[in-house]
């Protein structure tokens, strides 16, 4: 295995926290394969770029020489993870449950090392636990420190409901670290509370506490918000490569370093440098988008995927060509107006480019509206209708697409 300082730098790259940072390192020192623990409650069938964040860093324990479990939550995902939840969680049936683990799991090992990992379900212990296991569990945490938990002291002093089954999340997921031996569990930031509760249950079981690694959340491509599909600024798993290199290319500047560490295959090296190119502004944000964008795709994909959407991105944008599929739309869209032109104004709301006639204009005024690939001039706002018969694309920058059948 590489020194214990050399670990840590791969560790430590892309972390929040790591508590307590000396536990780790006397853990490392011993010289022997830790056990790194990951919990995911298979909630959802389809995984994006945020979900990928933790399961990269597990790969990169692998690659260390670490053995690595992967406790599918289909014990604890029957009552959902109220952490960073201002409400409770609708349930989902074990038949839900099933379906989604079985996704996840195909997802996962597009990151994992499928032959050095261990997958275990949580739901072969917590369903089983009769009534004595379970207040002897419940004994060991109290309610005033579960209180103390952010999204439940929020809940608690708003008035906002609190059931009474969510308090029981941290207790199960703690358990789980118990059972199999955890020497460090990962989660996201919000997920701190559950991992010290974890600590707390193995040393007052007589074990060696585990440490508690959490990753970011990362951003989604909006440059704001968490990356979540109800926000529609996610990059899935399962997209198709083009889709996939299109939404990466898509994120903000200043995001790339941030994405290059926490979802690319780079060495530290190469982190190291495109952080350094930002900081002094040397760097070629665009030229590294494509490259992570790439790198990213490969990931997911294999091997020269990277390069295919690379250049159906350029055939597409780049080269401002006409993608391949697109939005279609009968020529009786384009409507002769008294004037015997065609009122774009209302040819753009039609087939969707515009939400509204003055949307429209403002589109063709600042010079993004174009008719088979060649720009409208501003203020003309009606156009000669043989122009627009069958087979004619109509385009508004980059993304927006129509054509005539």
């Amino acid at each position: 295995m590489l020194p214990v300082d050399e670990q840590l730098k791969v560790i430590t790259s892309g972390t929040m926290q790591i508590v307590p940072l000396e536990e780790l390192k006397k853990k490392l020192e011993k010289g022997t394969p830790l056990n790194i623990k990951l919990g995911v409650d298979p909630t959802s069938p389809d995984l994006h770029l945020g979900h990928a964040v933790p399961l990269r860093k597990m790969r990169q324990f692998q690659d260390l020489g670490h053995n690595v479990t992967l406790i599918i939550g289909n014990g604890t995902a029957l009552i959902g993870d109220p952490s960073g939840r201002d409400s409770t969680r609708p349930p989902l049936t074990e038949e839900q449950v099933e379906a989604n683990a079985k996704t996840y799991v195909e997802q996962a090992m597009k990151v994992l090392d499928p032959e050095k990992t261990q997958i275990v379900h949580n739901g072969d212990w917590l369903k089983g636990l009769n009534l004595a296991e379970m207040l002897k569990l419940m004994s060991q945490f109290n309610v005033a420190r579960i209180l103390e938990r952010e999204d439940f002291h929020n809940r608690y002093t708003e008035g906002k409901s609190i059931a009474l089954h969510e308090f029981i999340y941290p207790v199960l997921q703690a358990y789980d670290s118990v059972v199999v031996k955890a020497d460090l569990e990962m989660g996201g930031n919000d997920q701190i509370f559950n991992l010290l509760a974890g600590r707390d249950l193995m040393r007052a079981m007589g074990m060696e506490p585990q440490v508690a690694l959490t990753m970011p959340l990362l951003v989604g491509t909006d440059g704001h918000k968490k990356m979540s599909k109800s926000y529609g600024n996610y990059v899935g798993l399962t997209d198709e490569p083009a889709d996939m290199y299109g939404k990466v290319m898509s994120i903000t500047d200043e995001l790339v370093p941030l994405y290059w560490r926490l979802c690319s295959t780079a060495d530290m090296d190469k982190l190291d440098a495109i952080d350094a190119a930002f900081a002094d502004g040397s760097a070629d944000p665009y030229a590294l988008k494509r490259e992570l964008a790439a790198n990213i795709v490969d990931l997911y994909h294999g091997e020269g995927a990277g390069a295919a959407a690379s250049a159906a991105f350029d055939a597409q944008f780049k080269r401002a060509e006409a993608p391949a599929e697109m939005p279609e739309f009968p020529v009786s869209v384009a409507e002769v107006n008294d004037e015997g032109k065609v009122y774009l104004g209302k040819l753009l709301v039609e087939v969707g480019i515009a939400k509204s006639a003055g949307e429209a204009r403002r589109l063709v005024d600042g010079g993004g509206v174009k008719i088979n690939g060649e720009p409208v001039a501003p203020k003309c706002y009606n156009v000669d209708p043989a122009l627009l018969s069958a087979g004619t694309t109509v385009q508004s920058g980059k993304k927006r697409w129509a054509r005539l059948v």
